[in-house]
This record gives structure tokens, C-alpha cells and sequence, in this order.
């Protein structure tokens, strides 16, 4: 048995290729410069729904889809948001997840998700709902949703950046509870709401929070090499450093880092996020010589994310706003592809006669 399911095949996927050993992740074949350069978030989606949510579709065709979805979601609020009253963000975008009729195509879900997140996240700060724009893209729009004005270029080529980069990424827990929703043949609603409950622990979809976290106690901290190895040293866990996946160069956060470089006074924190990963490399070298700990994606994702202005508790939440895109696409494979997923378990318990 492997515990964690580590090295284990559990399906057969057309949709994503991570490659740990030359730093490198493809998208439908595509890799992942190319998805940036050329495709930006709604083609990329494209390219991953392909031939499950139609044939022929186009960067174009998705993003009129997702705007049409947004502003039908956001005439569709009643049914959701007076139930969240008093709930957390995490909640009410349980709720409104949970509201959407199983019969809901996955734009309609993409699109659900969207308006629930801006909602939510201005709900918290006591601010009303802005309508969406339909003719925007998917970043440009969420962003616009939340700040309740056109955020500047830099920070919508930002946010599309990693909305691209973190769409899909494999058999993530998230996608793989979709996948066994969809493989019972519920509908791809319930699929979602399944996808988002696994997304919100702190080991998976939870982890840009606490990485944020880290970087500020180390920059209150005079010596951060001393401190970083005394944390090592107790067998504490640095948030934003190793991966169970990549075990050197993450191609998905060179690329976050190389649209921060573009923001500049925007994107303040990103020197002293450089140092603090010199600083881990320098300790774990002396407290476990010949070990690496490079630093994973949440370390460019949360401060991306805190540079185009969203509150660190609303950073699961926007992740969510791209990767249910991904969900979807593992979601309809396996409906289309898949038989149901039953694993076998291993007694363990009272010995029986």
C-alpha cells in the first residue's frame, strides 16, 4: 500500500503532463510558456475542455461564454447570498456553489464562481456587489469585481498569469475528488462543490495564506537565516517551500515572478521574497547537508496575489476562481472516458474469527 496514494496511477488523463525533473508542465500537450504567450487563461481552457464541453472551441468562444455565465450568475445572487449572511467566505462559497442546478454547464459553474468569489470577498469589508462586464476576461473582470473599479494592465496580465499557470496541475487532490464524484455519474455541480471542500485544507488549495504569513515574520525577524534554521532545527514546516511534485525549478512560478517584474512599486515584497529563499537554501544546507528545499509556487502565488490587491483570506478563494477549470476538465474526462472509481482499503482493525 502507498500511503497518500504517492506513485499511483488512478487514471488516464489527455489534460495535463508535470515533469519535476526539467521543471516543465504541459497543458494538452502545449507547454506552459506557450499557454502564456498565446493563449492566456480562456484559451487555455480551450484547449483542456476540448472535445468534452464541445469541439472547436476557441480563446474567444470561452471567454464570451464565461461573460455570459458571470452576468447570469449575478442575476441569480437571491438564491445564494442571503444564506451566507454571518458565514465565512469559505462558506458562502459552499453555499453558493451548492444553489447551482445540476443540470449547469461548466461555463455556468466557471462563471458562478467568479461572481460568488468578488461578492463574497466585498461582503466582508461591508461593500454591496458590483455587476460584471461581460466583454472583459475572466482576470480583468474579477478583479474589477472586487476593487469596484478597471484594475491597471499590469495587474490583469498579472492575474491571468497565474490564472494560466494554476488552471490545472494533475491529480491534485481537488481533481481527483472530482473525479470520483463524476465516475458515480453525478452531475458536474456536485462535482464542484466536492472539488472545492477537498480545495480548502491548508495543505492543498489553503497554503498561499500561511506562505504570506512566513514572509512577514521573517521580515520582522533581524537575523532570517538564524531564524529559518532554528524553525528547521524544531522540525517545523516552512509554508511555501518543497513540493510533493516539483523537487527543483517550478515553471509556474517563474513565470508569476518574471509578470511581477512587470508591476513594479506594485509587486514591493518580491526582493525580499528573493531573500528569504537564499536564506533557506543556506540553512537547510547546514541542518540537513545535501537536502534541497526550493521554494514552491505559494511563494510567487501569494505575493502575486497581495500585489494585485486581494486580502490574503480571499487567496483560496481566487485560486478556486481559476482551477474549477481544471476540475471541470478532469470532471468530464472522467464522465466521458472513466468507469466508477472504488478503490480497495486494507483492514487494519480487531482481529475477527
Amino acid at each position: 500500500m502507498q500511503r497518500g496514494l504517492d506513485g499511483v496511477v488512478a487514471a488516464e488523463t489527455v489534460l495535463c503532463l508535470t515533469d519535476s525533473a526539467r521543471g516543465m508542465i504541459w497543458m494538452r500537450g502545449v507547454p506552459l510558456p506557450t499557454l502564456l504567450a498565446e493563449h492566456g487563461f480562456e484559451g487555455t481552457v480551450a484547449l483542456l475542455w476540448e472535445g468534452f464541453a464541445g469541439d472547436g472551441l476557441t480563446r474567444e468562444g470561452v471567454q464570451a461564454a464565461f461573460g455570459a455565465a458571470r452576468v447570469a450568475a449575478f442575476a441569480g445572487m437571491d438564491r445564494w447570498l442571503p444564506l451566507t449572511s454571518g458565514a465565512s467566505v469559505y462558506e458562502g462559497l459552499r453555499l453558493a456553489l451548492a444553489v447551482q442546478p445540476d443540470d449547469s454547464a461548466p461555463a455556468t459553474l466557471v462563471g458562478a464562481m467568479s461572481v460568488a468569489v468578488a461578492t463574497l470577498l466585498r461582503a466582508e469589508r461591508g461593500l454591496a456587489p458590483v455587476a460584471p462586464d461581460a466583454g472583459l476576461s475572466s482576470a480583468a473582470d474579477l478583479l474589477r469585481m472586487f476593487h469596484g473599479a478597471p484594475a491597471p494592465d499590469s495587474a490583469v496580465a498579472a492575474l491571468d498569469t497565474y490564472f494560466t499557470s494554476m488552471v490545472e496541475s494533475g491529480l491534485s487532490a481537488s481533481s481527483f475528488t472530482a473525479r470520483v464524484i463524476a465516475s458515480t455519474r453525478a452531475s458536474l455541480a456536485c462535482a464542484v462543490v466536492g472539488a472545492w471542500g477537498a480545495f480548502t485544507g491548508e495543505l492543498h488549495g489553503g497554503a498561499p495564506g500561511p506562505t504570506l504569513d512566513l514572509l512577514e515574520a521573517a521580515e520582522a525577524e533581524p537575523d532570517i537565516e538564524a531564524w529559518i534554521e532554528a524553525k528547521l532545527r524544531r522540525g517545523e514546516r516552512l509554508m511555501g517551500f518543497g513540493h510533493r511534485v516539483y523537487s527543483g525549478n517550478d515553471p509556474r512560478a517563474e513565470a508569476m515572478r518574471g509578470s511581477m517584474q512587470q508591476m513594479g512599486a506594485l509587486a514591493r515584497r518580491l526582493a525580499f521574497a528573493t531573500r528569504v529563499e537564499q536564506a533557506v537554501a543556506t540553512a537547510i544546507e547546514r541542518v540537513k547537508p545535501g537536502r534541497k528545499l526550493p521554494p514552491n509556487v505559494e511563494v510567487m502565488a501569494a505575493l502575486l496575489l497581495d500585489a494585485v490587491g486581494f486580502p490574503r483570506e480571499g487567496f483560496t478563494p481566487v485560486f478556486a476562481a481559476c482551477r474549477v477549470a481544471g476540475w471541470l476538465g478532469h470532471a468530464m474526462e472522467q464522465q466521458k472516458t472513466g468507469r466508477m472509481i472504488r478503490p480497495t482499503s486494507a483492514y487494519v482493525g480487531p482481529a475477527v474469527g
